[in-house]
């Protein structure tokens, strides 16, 4: 390749403005021998090569971002009841409570039952037990009116007999003097005066075989005796008997008295 010098380029005028150039040279592609048009990628293979100290360690690739979370699909909205579900529960909750209403007024009942029957067995008790009261009252009133309207006619038996058969107290002297024990000694008799013949005559033997000396006294009344010696007495007038005889049957009724 031939290219002209410097010394024989135009050289621009004085003026300052510079002049198209009269002609242009052209190389004739006879003359030019191994050369080609020019390309941006016409450098050879290998220009654009980086020598390896120059080169830096490839940058890793960048992580990949944690993948986002799915959102979660919104609830679908339930669908409300139908008809037939509507009166299903219905039907449910009006059984359930015929149920439970039934069940409440069973027991409501049993406690009523239970209730009813402790107040009726009370009021039943109590009229048990008054009634027992008052038929224990009128036992007891029964009992001793009987056992004193026994006891004044016994009291009108026992002087009775004594009136009329007074050789009675000769018996009963004689059935006292026999309880003196065999050891006593200084045994008196006294009898009513009244009853001193009679005793005397139907007591002889015993009075006799115990040395028993019969005496008359005023506060023996008929029909008994009192027997004294030194071992102790033996009240067997009439009136003691009598009050003992009366205090079995609950009554303090003296012998001496209105009939």
């Amino acid at each position: 390749m031939t290219t002209s010098s410097k010394d024989d380029a135009p050289k621009p005028p004085a003026g300052g403005n510079r002049p198209a150039s009269s002609y242009a040279r052209f190389i004739p592609r006879e003359e030019l021998q191994g050369f080609a048009a020019w390309r941006p990628d016409s450098f050879g293979s290998g220009f654009d090569e980086i020598p390896a100290s120059l080169r830096r360690a490839p940058e890793p690739p960048p992580a990949p971002p944690p993948p986002e979370p799915m959102p979660e699909p919104a609830p679908a909205a339930p669908a409300g009841p139908t008809m037939q579900e509507l009166q299903a529960a219905v039907a449910e909750a009006r059984q359930g409570g015929y149920q439970d209403g039934y069940r409440d007024g069973l027991v409501a009942l049993e406690g009523f039952k239970q209730s009813f029957a402790q107040q009726t067995m009370a009021q039943v008790g109590q009229l048990v037990n008054a009634f027992q009261a008052q038929l224990d009252a009128l036992e007891q009133q029964l009992a001793a009116t009987v056992a004193a309207t026994a006891t004044q006619l016994a009291r009108q038996v026992v002087r009775a007999e004594v009136s009329t058969r007074p050789e009675l107290v000769a018996r009963v002297a004689e059935e006292a003097v026999n309880a003196v024990l065999l050891s006593a000694r200084h045994i008196r008799v006294f009898v009513n005066p009244d009853d001193l013949s009679i005793v005397a005559s139907g007591a002889a033997e015993a009075l006799e075989a115990r040395g028993a000396r019969l005496m008359p006294s005023s506060q023996v009344l008929r029909g008994g005796c009192l027997i004294e010696s030194d071992v102790g007495r033996i009240d067997a007038r009439i009136d003691s008997r009598w009050a003992q005889a009366a205090a079995v049957l609950g009554q303090d009724v003296p012998y001496e008295g209105e009939a």
